[in-house]
């Protein structure tokens, strides 16, 4: 894994007495924190002059370092702005942690003391802060051995106000860390090249995990998808001599009761078959199995914190390449579920591979089914970069996916799914055609989906758009971001499945 691994501490104390390399505290619009205020007692006034000039506003995500010239034991400050106080939520404290960590590593520091006591009045705040702190502290680096390598920040250390107890707050840490984590762990699989991260690779990290973490890993090969009729899925793989895989991970702590069954679209390079992408950004299609890495980062995580929940992840993994023998446009093949599917585009792969997978999903009556994947374009156009699309069968599931958004900082947006978008999707020689042309493509694909779940509670998570950050952001860095791993986990940890 290619960060998250800095050491983290904990001990209560007094800002002002802190003997360290850089003290991290805050600032608002309206003015110094009470923490910053406290520090700013120390050093002559000096926060309070800078605030006033206008050099340090408190604009969310704003920086500065200021060097104390052994006014107080610490080195140096690093001031982060939250914005207005008034309102002030739990992603921006996310965003003060990412910032924070980014101005550390610019800065070359390799240690944090973070003295943020005027979020410490819950422990949740300064978890939100560290989250934000191990999401930020990372780079895939794997492949530049002689290039210059990011610098990490290799510890921070949370200063925690008298009334805490260290024991509480480690306990807190421990899950953070694991959350994030495997986050990291999907951001890692996503960044990996296609010649590396193919079909047999995701097959073998799931071994791994079910090995590591006390689950059950199976993994279907070729004729055995052939015997289940899995021609849907086997389509897509024709073109490619990477053989496909069906992993199927198993977290079942609970006997008897139904499973939640966590679905990732896993195709590890998408050429577009015949229906020939453009060259123009082609080397970016390896990461069109975010949704399966997403869904292993998820039972990593659940199986790690030993959650009491039955959680099946699915992930059919593929690689879709043109090729003599690779499928083509108005073929008509048979799914699993008996439905024949018209070829008219094999650049819509992802919703075969997928109904084979949430038909084999039924087998296990299922308490809900999710499914994610960076399904479509259309989804890009619709909701741009900040918001997963979302579509489903049932309103207390969608409900309940919304709020885990809310609460992860992952956040998405429903889409209707009325029956007029199955008109889009009617073929004049098979049950159904894989694609709708270009008119609502985001909502006409998952209604091809809805086909094949029956009537088990089911959300589609179209994470075309957040699975790959262009630019970085506070918590972001730039590249596979891990989208679905911290939104999955939120929902089920809050105990808000159907």
């Amino acid at each position: 894994m290619e960060g998250a691994f800095m050491n983290i501490t904990v001990s209560v104390g007094k800002p002002e007495q802190c003997a360290c390399s850089l003290l991290l505290i805050g600032c608002y619009e309206e003015g110094l924190s009470e923490t910053s205020r406290i520090i700013d007692g120390s050093l002559d006034g000096l926060l309070q002059k800078l605030y006033e000039r206008g050099e340090l506003s408190g604009k969310l995500n704003k920086t500065r370092l200021i060097y104390t010239l052994g006014k107080i034991p610490a080195e140096c400050v690093l001031v982060v702005g939250l914005g207005n106080k008034e309102e002030l939520t739990p992603e921006k404290i996310r965003q003060a942690g990412g910032s924070a960590i980014q101005a550390a590593r610019a800065a070359g520091m390799t240690k944090i003391t973070s003295a943020f006591l005027h979020l410490a009045d819950q422990l949740d705040g300064l978890m939100l802060l560290l989250e934000g702190m191990l999401l930020a502290n990372y780079s895939f680096s794997k492949y530049q051995k002689n290039g210059e390598q990011q610098k990490l920040v290799e510890e921070v250390h949370l200063l925690l106000p008298l009334k805490f107890a260290t024991e509480t707050a480690e306990r807190n840490i421990a899950d953070t860390r694991v959350i994030c984590e495997s986050t990291l762990y999907a951001r890692d699989l996503v960044a990996q090249p296609a010649n590396v991260a193919t079909p047999p690779y995701l097959a073998e990290e799931a071994l791994k995990l079910a090995d590591l973490f006390g689950m059950t890993c199976r993994v279907l090969e070729r004729e055995d998808l052939e015997e289940l009729g899995m021609n849907a899925l086997l389509a897509v793989a024709k073109g490619s001599q990477q053989p496909p895989k069906f992993i199927i991970l198993e977290h079942l702590p609970q006997p008897g009761t139904p499973p939640i069954v966590l679905v990732g679209k896993g195709v590890t390079f998408d050429s577009g078959g015949i229906s020939l992408k453009p060259r123009e950004g082609m080397e970016k299609m390896k990461n069109d199995m975010a949704g399966a890495a997403a869904v292993l980062g998820a039972l990593r995580a659940t199986a790690a914190l030993k959650l009491p929940v039955n959680v099946v992840g699915l992930i059919p993994a593929v690689e879709n390449l043109p090729g003599g023998n690779a499928y083509k446009p108005g073929d008509v093949i048979t799914s699993h579920a008996g439905l024949t599917i018209e070829i008219v585009n094999t650049d819509a792969e992802g919703r075969l591979i997928l109904c084979d997978a949430l038909h084999y999903a039924k087998k296990y009556k299922p308490a809900a089914v999710i499914d994610v994947a960076t399904l479509t374009g259309a989804c890009v156009v619709a909701l741009g970069t900040s918001a997963t699309g979302m579509m489903g069968n049932d309103a207390a599931l969608v409900a309940s996916i919304g709020r885990a958004a809310t609460a992860s900082g992952e956040r998405v947006w429903e889409l209707p799914l009325w029956e007029e978008y199955g008109e889009l999707m009617k073929s004049d020689i098979a049950d159904l055609k894989n694609a709708g042309g270009p008119n609502a493509g985001t909502i006409s694909a998952a209604w091809f989906l809805q086909q094949f779940v029956g009537g088990v509670p089911w959300v589609h998570l179209d994470i075309a758009g957040t699975a790959w950050e262009e630019k970085g952001r506070p918590y972001l860095p730039k590249g596979a971001t891990g989208v679905g791993v911290r939104l999955l986990l939120e929902h089920l940890r809050a105990g808000r499945q159907k």
